[in-house]
């Protein structure tokens, strides 16, 4: 056995975590200790995943788990969030029920300065003597100035001046000379008084009883945080909270800052600050609590009784199926898994066991595909060496034809093939219809054409009628080709099919047309389309072909094409067309022939967009040479 498997991570572990405590406790080497732990940390926090990766395989301790975080979660972050609500909503009540405190001797100040600059001057020390005997428990030390009339202080052994200029009406929190005072300005007509109280830690102190600890911004601290209310000590926790406090100067009407002040207070006195009327908030939450705590520990019992029932349910179920893979995967299809009950774990198992039972069907129908599959890439193959491999060489023309399938195989079909005195005989045709079928038609076709050709020039040779190829008939060669296929095919199997012959000292195309699509010939500029003289091969006994001739000068092209260039549709359905064909063949007239077929396929797969080709596409070209 290796060094390597003897030391395992979780020896690793332990010999670290021995090592760590002889240096921190024995021998008190702190330097030493700290190296070593940073490794026993990693060491540890990897052993700890590899142990609950181990664990949570199982399905039934994952759902155990899950419950955990579903059931056990949430409940913790309910919690977590009503303390944070409460500490939000007692350090916000705490800190409105101080400003507005605040704010209402404010307004009395407000009313007393107005009282003083309307009274006459002869009654504002009576008024202010009045005054200040109401509002002294609130405000003591109150100072009052008057001016605009008559100079008025109060007391007269204030030094309070009047407000510099620039103040209007004000009501609220300022300071003067470093001092903290809560302040009203009242202007009426030209007299303007000033009302100051100053507010130091007895002020505080008596403020909103009982709330807890102030401190405000000139450094006052008044007031003790209240203790908490019996029995809810672990609850009743401290809670320091921040205001804004705006303050005026009293030297600077115009600048004003913002400054915060703190109160530290618990919930049970903000309670008992605003339910004052005689209830014992505290026993009454802790009733209501308790109360809520203890359904709530029912309803998780019932709960985790329930989920440990219904996780032995799936995890059994979960386990027969667990099970039956494995025999699957050994190959036994005859294993059954056991099904109990009427719940869609018992509908699972019935699957499974159907599941099984056709499986092995299917293996054999994969088969029967991937032999079928290989026999179609082997036609493919076939289909491809039908198609010629180039073009006979001419003096006077030039020759390129190109078939791209839409499937493996082809029902698209083209030839060319050269005949005695230089001449050259080409095809293109389209069978109706796609795929194996379509293909051994279009095999057929070719077989057929090739036959008739060298029968024809046999004939015409043994005869000694000059030219054997200048005397073959496209008419009669197509009218034999459709009673052969009538005869030898289905009814529904049918091709459309152009054939034509090409002699080299005229320069002159006889063709027959049997309703295939009409073929370009362009000709200085201009795109025509050649007859249609027939109809298509294979659908009818007995049809009457016409022939048609047309010269190809130098510089002339004729394109011949299936349906699968001019069918393709847009996005909005429109079809390619043979108007957009000949504008793409007349742009790359001047190309190299293999070029030009490019261009033309290239412009229909961007036309109609599709991931893959919706028909076979065919493209044969003749290009008449100097």
């Amino acid at each position: 056995m290796s060094v390597r498997r003897l030391i395992t991570l979780p020896h690793s572990f332990l010999a670290l975590l021995i090592l760590y405590i002889v240096l921190q406790w024995a021998v008190h080497s702190t330097g030493f200790a700290i190296v070593v732990f940073l490794p026993l940390m990693a060491t540890g926090a990897v052993l700890s995943f590899r142990l609950i990766r181990k664990a949570i395989w199982r399905l039934r301790n994952r759902l155990y788990v899950t419950y955990i975080f579903i059931g056990v979660v949430p409940i913790v972050l309910i919690l977590l969030l009503t303390a944070a609500g409460t500490y939000i909503v007692t350090g916000q009540v705490a800190a409105y029920l101080v400003s507005a405190e605040l704010q209402r001797r404010a307004t009395a100040l407000v009313a007393a300065a107005r009282a003083l600059s309307q009274a006459k001057p002869s009654g504002r020390p009576a008024a202010a003597v009045e005054i200040d005997r109401i509002l002294a428990q609130r405000m003591p030390h109150l100072q009052f100035v008057v001016s605009g009339d008559q100079a008025f202080h109060f007391p007269t052994t204030s030094t309070l001046e009047p407000p510099p200029s620039g103040w209007q009406d004000y009501a609220g929190n300022l300071t003067r000379n470093g001092a903290y005072y809560l302040a009203a300005i009242v202007k009426t007509g030209n007299v303007i008084a000033a009302a100051l109280a100053p507010v130091d830690s007895e002020v505080l102190k008596n403020l909103v009883p009982g709330i807890g600890a102030l401190r405000f911004p000139n450094g006052v601290f008044a007031g003790t945080v209240p203790p908490p209310a019996p029995g809810w000590e672990r609850v009743d926790f401290t809670t320091p909270w921040g205001n804004d406090l705006h303050l005026k100067d009293w030297n600077s009407p115009q600048s004003e800052r913002t400054s915060i002040f703190f109160v530290t207070t618990r919930p049970s006195a903000v309670l008992k600050t605003v339910f004052s009327n005689g209830i014992d908030t505290a026993q009454v939450a802790t009733f209501v609590f308790v109360a809520l705590f203890v359904a709530l520990v029912i309803v998780q019992l019932a709960s985790w009784l329930i989920g440990i029932s219904l996780t032995r349910t799936v995890t059994g179920a979960v386990h027969g199926l667990y099970e039956g893979t494995q025999r699957i995967a050994k190959g036994d299809f005859s294993w059954r898994i056991p099904v109990k009950g009427k719940d869609q774990l018992a509908e699972l198992g019935h699957s499974f066991n159907n599941m099984t039972a056709q499986i092995e069907n299917l293996v054999v129908i994969a088969k029967e595909k991937e032999r079928l599959q290989s026999e179609v890439q082997i036609a493919g193959e076939v289909q491809n060496q039908l198609f010629p491999r180039a073009a006979p060489e001419m003096r006077t023309i030039e020759l390129v034809g190109v078939c791209q399938a839409a499937r493996m195989v082809s029902g698209d079909y083209y030839d060319y093939l050269g005949l005695p005195g230089g001449n050259l005989a080409l095809a293109i045709g389209d069978v109706a219809g796609k795929g194996i079928s379509a293909a051994l038609l279009m095999a057929s076709i070719q077989s057929i054409m090739r036959t008739q050709l060298a029968e024809g020039l046999a004939r015409s040779a043994t005869a000694g009628n000059g030219d054997a190829a200048a005397q073959l008939s496209t008419s009669n060669m197509v009218a034999q080709l459709n009673r052969q296929l009538y005869a030898n095919t289905a009814p529904e199997k049918y091709a459309t099919f152009f054939f034509g012959v090409y002699e080299e000292t005229s320069r002159v195309l006889t063709y027959t047309n049997a309703g295939h699509l009409q073929p370009l010939l362009l000709h200085n500029g201009n795109a025509q389309l050649l007859e249609v003289t027939g109809t298509v091969v294979g659908a009818f006994p007995v049809i009457r072909y016409e022939e048609q001739k047309v010269e190809i000068q130098s510089g002339d092209m004729l394109v011949a094409y299936t349906d699968g260039i001019t069918e393709p549709e847009n996005a909005y359905g429109q079809e390619f067309g043979v108007e957009r064909l000949s504008e793409t063949a007349l742009r790359y007239q001047h190309c190299e022939p293999q070029e030009i077929v490019a261009r033309i396929m290239e412009a229909v797969k961007q036309w109609s967009a599709a991931p893959e080709l919706p028909d076979d596409m065919t493209v044969v070209i003749a290009r008449g040479l100097a």
